[in-house]
């Protein structure tokens, strides 16, 4: 049974037929819930802005996982090894990352699920649970390099062993949803200050270092892929901008907003929703271009010292504070390590609600936040505090870009679902993509799919070729490591080409049956009485509720 047929409106309306033969609704009092009635009808005669601004939220959130310490690393990575050249993926990377999520918002607001429940609803059980494991995996890899990036952070500013400083990290999320029991609005406040201190230091970096506009814009609107390395470092960017488990969490945030029941209203919460979330993207798009601006300069200056040179060679969250300080002064490393603080903070948010949502989603099983978190936090710290102690710094450097990896490998399980249920009226009804998007949104899904699986292989292969382990230990790897990629895409031809069968969607006047008349007969007042009522709200998902 779909969400809209769960949670149908309060008003009950009744067929009456008036003197001139036509239908009309008659209310019953008893039944009529006036204050909600009253609040959708001042949220309707709202002028646009304040509309708009009720919307404003789920974007901004979303926007944070897109500003994590893996994005960070590779950003800084891309630009010290190709200077400005690169900056053309993180375009095109954002572009379709906006059209993604914007697809993961209207499938929440039209079928009242989120996208856990709907592959819930479809998937064979094996197929579910197979899914969930996924993604609660992507969860885990997301979260390790915000546990990495804020212990080398603790270390600059505070010098804390780094293994220490991953303890510390297993805590610090605990606190700041704990400020949500004072009330969601301050720690709405408290992430967007934390975006703001983060935006606030790199841009201060990049106007200190001066890159040339002209280079930039040449970077950004002219692709290239020239020098060692290239294709390698535009797929790391690509991995680390579009995050599986984003789709899910973008899905339910939305579910927390009230939306009037009508073809009108789902458009302009579609197009709110769009909106904002383009606004947030573009503001990350401008913090990852500061980010490879002051890399992309100081690694290029002239007379650079020889052990600047080694740094740049082989730049990581660790090395570039001291790399930043030798070059630029003590200041610009402190303002780095309260950047890398700020964005290992935030980004956990985004874990945290995304771990939860995809658990009910998949499972129907809700954790109190803190447990839910804990648990997450710890599986993540593990790895990373082994790693920590035994490899240090530089060790825990290489584990952010294997978990960077894993997600990459875990992004066609949220992402063709979602392509999929977007694109099919079974799912989303009249609002299904349109031919454009859904070319678009495909060629550039399987694009990233394709170049994904084929870094992976041939990394693989060319590591099994290089590696210096035994010619059995190699041959033994082989024959677990192929069957299992072999696994992994007839895994992803599956969810492609199996054919949808669950319906989600139900036309919001299919609950009046009056409306449904007078729609048909073309009467304008059909529409405003439908507006009457709102969309499927979700009381389960209201402590997520932004402004």
């Amino acid at each position: 049974m779909s969400g809209r047929m769960q949670h149908e409106p309060r008003v009950n309306r009744i067929s009456a037929i008036d003197q001139s033969g036509n239908a009309s609704p008659v209310v019953h009092s008893k039944d009529y819930d006036h204050q909600e009635i009253i609040a959708t009808q001042d949220n309707l005669q709202k002028p646009g802005w304040k509309a708009f601004l009720s919307f404003v939220g789920p974007g901004f959130l979303v926007s944070l996982a897109y500003l994590d310490p893996g994005n960070l690393e590779t950003d800084l990575q891309a630009g010290a090894n190709h200077r400005y050249e690169l900056l053309w993926v993180i375009l095109i990377g954002l572009i379709f990352a906006l059209v993604i999520q914007s697809l993961a918002a209207n499938l929440g607001v039209c079928t009242g699920k989120h996208l856990s429940e709907v592959c819930k609803a479809e998937y064979p059980i094996f197929v579910k649970y197979c899914l969930w494991l996924l993604a609660e995996i992507a969860v885990i890899a997301a979260d390790i390099p915000e546990v990495i990036g804020t212990a080398f952070a603790l270390n600059i500013l505070f010098k804390i062993p780094v293994w220490v400083g991953v303890l510390l990290t297993g805590f610090s999320t605990l606190l700041f949803l704990g400020i949500q029991r004072y009330g969601v609005r301050k720690l709405e406040v408290l992430i967007a200050l934390l975006v703001l201190v983060m935006a606030g230091c790199f841009f201060g970096e990049m106007s200190y270092v001066k890159p040339p506009a002209a280079d930039l814009l040449k970077g950004m609107f002219i692709p290239k892929l020239g020098g060692r390395g290239a294709t390698g470092d535009a797929i790391a960017l690509l991995g680390a901008l579009v995050m599986p488990h984003n789709l899910f969490l973008h899905s339910a945030l939305v579910l927390s907003r009230k939306i009037p029941n009508s073809v009108q209203g789902v458009n302009n919460a579609c197009r709110y929703f769009l909106i904002e979330s383009g606004i947030a993207l573009f503001i990350a798009f401008l913090i990852n271009v500061s980010i490879i601006a002051v890399s992309g300069t100081v690694c290029s200056a002239e007379n650079m010292p020889s052990d600047a040179l080694e740094r740049c060679n082989d730049l990581s969250l660790d090395s570039a504070s001291f790399l930043l300080r030798n070059v630029l002064g003590k200041s610009s490393s402190t303002l780095y390590a309260i950047a890398l603080l700020a964005s290992g903070q935030s980004s956990t948010i985004t874990g945290t609600y995304a771990g939860q949502f995809i658990m009910q989603g998949f499972l129907e099983l809700k954790m109190r936040k803190w447990l839910r978190n804990l648990i997450t936090r710890l599986i993540a710290i593990t790895p990373s505090l082994i790693v920590s102690i035994i490899g240090g710094s530089s060790g825990a450097g290489r584990l952010i870009i294997i978990a960077s990896m894993i997600l990459s490998f875990e992004l066609p399980f949220a992402l063709i679902p979602l392509l999929k249920f977007s694109s099919t009226t079974t799912k989303m009804g009249p609002y299904k993509n349109s031919m454009i998007i859904i070319v678009f949104s495909w060629v550039v899904g399987l694009g990233i799919i394709g170049i994904n699986i084929y870094y992976l292989s041939t990394s693989f292969v060319n590591w099994l070729i290089h590696s210096s382990l035994p010619r059995v230990a190699n041959v033994f790897i082989g024959i677990i490591v192929f069957p299992v990629m072999a696994i992994y895409v007839i895994s992803v031809l599956y969810l492609m080409l199996r054919k949808d069968v669950v319906v989600t969607f139900v036309e919001p006047t299919k609950f009046d049956p009056t409306t449904q008349v007078s729609m048909e007969r073309g009467e304008n007042g059909a529409d405003r009485a439908v507006e009457l009522s709102n969309a499927p709200y979700r009381e389960d998902l209201a402590d997520i509720q932004f402004p």
